[in-house]
């Protein structure tokens, strides 16, 4: 099983990057999952920013997205990648572009299966499991600070925390 230390992420664009987005969901999305192709690609794509997860023999591997609502999605991970942390490494990379971004708090729609994977990342179910493109999910979200400790306000400022003395 490879290392999380074995890839590299980068931020991709859907207009610069889209043939290795598409083939990594496609792979776990269409074909792994049986999620009708016609509900995969939205209008969010050319919108949201990207990553990529690549080997070090170049090869892509992994992808999710940050939307400019604050949502993450379509995290995804090809299977023999699976369980050697690259998940965690893009879902730590949305959370700091969305935090670069001035959010205070990201969400996401977890298929409830990766629930777990989720809360052992800081995430919290925020309410009860429904059903998405035929698949059982549950809204979990995660407040976010800078890695200074100080957190980002509304508008992007700092809020400083209050002076212990």
């Amino acid at each position: 099983m490879p290392q999380a230390t074995a890839v590299d992420l980068r931020p991709a664009s859907w207009d610069g990057d889209r043939a290795a987005l598409q083939a990594i969901r496609r792979s776990v999305f269409i074909e792994e999952q049986c999620i009708p192709e016609s509900e995969e690609w939205d209008d969010v794509d050319p919108l949201a920013r990207h990553v990529l997860a690549f080997t070090r023999n170049r090869d892509a591997v992994g992808t999710g997205r940050l939307e400019p609502t604050g949502k993450i999605g379509r995290v995804a991970v090809l299977p023999q990648y699976r369980g050697g942390g690259v998940g965690s490494l893009i879902m730590r990379h949305l959370v700091n572009q969305a935090t670069e971004s001035g959010f205070t708090r990201v969400y996401l729609h977890a298929q409830v299966s990766a629930r777990g994977f989720y809360e052992r990342l800081g995430f919290i179910a925020d309410g009860p499991a429904f059903d998405e493109v035929g698949i059982p999910h549950v809204r979990m979200s995660l407040g976010i600070e800078r890695q200074d400790g100080n957190e980002v306000g509304r508008h992007g400022h700092e809020e400083h925390p209050l002076d212990p003395r």
